[in-house]
């Protein structure tokens, strides 16, 4: 079976264009015929075909029987990876093949669009994980769950537990519409501008899964918040939608494109324009067709929309969405205010019906199986039916009326969860790492779980002194799935020389972050030549520069501030 191709553009025009020394593989300029292996197999057959053969053959046959192509390849589209081999260290990573670091177990990523659970869901996942995944459990930074040690004959029966409670894994990796970015305060919180559900729910139903959208060129992202406080990490999205005001228009939102990190960075770009709601899902097709159609395939490194964006510039991307897939011209729109609030809603806080919403920090999200049927069960007790997951690694709980809020902090806390915890463990994420990833080069949740107990250790007395969270990102390799170059203190890792002797460690990049309380704009850490850390060394980096960032800074300047302005000497 071939996958469905683009039909006639309505409004194509002809474009002159100088002509590339190679085609990039645009299908609507150089045609849809493969330019690499990739292409070839996602033509060949649809990533989301690969489901009847993993019920159908694959968990019937086990491992071995997996055809290579849909292992590597078509897996994803059902939110499938293997795993890690443990016992490879980091500097094996690039020598061997994928086939020679791979396990026989997989990652599954539970899709979870908007961050929305119920009780009833999250104990599914729970119960899956503490059967089927060794009790592993992770919250991703894209508000997704990650199980581990899935064998595939379990596959069938793990997807009929979740879609009986309505979860899914559909499209959870791939070249697909991943996961949406919601507002984990959707619908609740008193100071929202507008409630997104009504958006995100719409895409999710009209075109997760659709096979006309599920051979793109790389991965697409997608990010949506009704929320003051911004709190979608929107700028490094493919297609994000902010909330604003329009005096005219009334409320609606800013449209963003074009914003992914990764090893080549960049930041996305409003389109100057205003979305209604009622527009939304018809915007956000447009978008996602144009990257289908235009979007570079001959290189894989170059496949995300951003490269088209900065090829192409705001203005010719504005004109051909609304001339070419819009059924009308969208108006020109005011960009968003400046964050009011910090978007990661960790502590109590009020919701517009009366009651509090009370959001809890694991550690750098590692959680498990167990840990989440506790927390359904807890929210239960407290008159809670409703959870959600956030883009910095937290969970909230809803619905809780005022006289029950100290006793469910409380009970966070007994399953590790705190609610009120030091700006260290609030401001620090970290991936997957080389425990199970196999891009890795260093291990991350163990490093930056010891790192924050350190300092916690030596710098807690001095957190009324730091008075905001210092966001402390660490990475097991350059693809910055942690978002390095947007954290005060992002950790790349890689191989780096100490004494003469390649270990594992990090490059530093200092003074990143995103638009907030304390920036206008969003902006890229910076780097310092020479300056990295061995995989022990964070915790005594980080006390190291926040206590030269308390000596030097001026009134009320933030870590990123200073780290921008500051001698290279004092970020050694």
């Amino acid at each position: 079976m071939t996958i469905q191709q683009p039909a006639t553009v309505r409004g194509a025009r002809t474009r002159t264009a100088r002509t590339p020394t190679k085609p990039h593989g645009q299908w609507l300029v150089d045609g849809t015929e493969p330019l690499n292996a990739n292409e070839q197999f996602k033509l060949d057959d649809n990533g989301l075909n690969v489901r009847e053969r993993i019920e159908q053959v694959y968990a019937k046959g086990g491992f071995a029987s997996i055809d290579p192509t849909d292992l590597h390849g078509r897996f994803r589209w059902w939110g499938l990876y293997t795993q890690r081999k443990p016992g490879i260290d980091g500097g094996r990573t690039a020598q061997l093949e994928p086939h020679e670091l791979e396990d026989e177990y997989f990652m599954l990523r539970v899709r979870i669009d908007g961050g929305q659970l119920t009780t009833a869901q999250l104990r599914v996942i729970g119960e899956i994980s503490t059967e089927f995944a060794r009790d592993s459990a992770d919250l991703t930074d894209r508000q997704n769950v990650q199980l581990h040690w899935v064998q595939v004959e379990d596959v069938p029966e793990i997807w009929r537990r979740l879609e009986a409670v309505g979860l899914s894994t559909t499209e959870a990796c791939g070249d697909v519409p991943r996961v949406i970015l919601g507002s984990p305060v959707a619908g609740i919180a008193a100071d929202e501008i507008i409630d997104p559900t009504p958006q995100i729910q719409e895409i999710a139903e009209r075109f997760i899964g659709d096979e006309s959208l599920a051979n793109l060129p790389r991965k697409y992202k997608t990010a949506i918040t009704g929320h003051p406080s911004q709190d979608v990490v929107h700028e490094i999205n493919d297609c994000a939608f902010v909330a604003v005001e329009h005096p005219e228009l009334g409320i609606g939102y800013d449209l963003w494109v074009g914003g992914a990190l990764s090893v080549v960075p960049r930041l996305g770009e409003r389109l100057g324009v205003f979305v209604a709601p009622d527009r939304v899902a018809e915007v956000w097709h447009g978008v996602t067709k144009v990257f289908r159609d235009y979007g570079y395939r001959r290189l894989r490194n170059k496949a995300r929309l951003k490269f088209l964006l900065a090829d192409w510039g705001i203005e010719r991307f504005r004109e051909v969405l609304e001339t070419e897939y819009l059924d009308a011209p969208l108006p020109d729109g005011p960009a968003a205010p400046k964050p009011t609030s910090i978007g990661d809603h960790v502590g109590v806080h009020p919701q517009k019906d009366g009651r509090f919403f009370v959001g809890a920090a694991p550690l750098v999200g590692r959680v498990s199986g167990s840990t989440l049927t506790a927390l359904a069960d807890l929210a239960e007790a407290h008159g809670s039916e409703r959870i959600r997951t956030t883009p910095y690694q937290k969970l909230l709980v809803l619905d809780v009326p005022d006289d029950r809020v100290e006793s469910l902090i409380a009970g966070l806390d007994e399953i590790g969860l705190s609610a009120r915890p030091s700006l260290f463990r609030r401001g620090t994420i970290a991936c997957t790492g080389i425990e199970y990833c196999k891009l890795a080069i260093v291990e991350t949740k163990a490093n930056a779980a010891d790192a924050i107990r350190q300092l916690e250790e030596r710098l807690g007395a001095l957190e009324p002194e730091i008075g905001r969270p210092i966001t402390l990102h660490v990475n097991g390799c350059p693809n910055s799935c942690a978002r390095i170059q947007i954290a005060d203190i992002g950790l790349k890792g890689q191989l780096v020389s100490i004494d003469g002797e390649q270990v594992p460690g990090y490059q530093m990049h200092l003074g990143g972050g995103l638009a907030g309380v304390d920036r206008e704009d969003a902006g890229l850490g910076r780097t310092v030549r020479g300056l990295k850390v061995a995989a022990d060394g964070i915790a005594d980096y980080a006390e190291r520069v926040i206590r030269r960032y308390l000596a030097d800074r001026e009134g009320g300047e933030s870590f990123a501030q200073w780290a921008h302005r500051a001698d290279e000497e004092a970020l050694l």
